[in-house]
């Protein structure tokens, strides 16, 4: 049987799990109540959601890919594991259950 709901988990915050749809994209689900991303334009474009993701994800397209370029840090923050990848959480759409880690502790 196929997942059709899966969690997004916020380790090193206050913030507790949430359940997303698949499919769903993050920006659509995520607010300042129930996560810690902070988000500006909502399409990509500003960088303002640059989150760290582990867990399996789809591939960048290649609109997000030429922002990152320009918005990652050359130091990623210690408290990001190795493994993450950098991505635009409004371009995020959820087809496995992943952790998001910001650039910024708010516990």
């Amino acid at each position: 049987m196929k997942n059709d709901k899966f969690i997004v988990s916020f380790p090193e915050t206050k913030y507790e799990d949430i359940l997303v749809e698949k499919h769903q994209n993050l920006a659509e689900c995520c607010s300042i109540d129930n996560s810690p991303i902070m988000f500006g334009c909502r399409t990509g474009i500003c960088g303002t959601c640059l989150v760290f993701v582990t867990g399996d994800i789809l591939p960048v397209s290649e609109m997000e890919r030429e922002v990152l370029e320009t918005i990652v840090p050359d130091r990623i923050p210690s408290h990001i594991p190795d493994i993450a990848q950098p991505r635009l959480a409004c371009q995020l759409e959820l087809t496995n259950n992943i952790a998001i880690y910001t650039d910024i502790l708010t516990n």
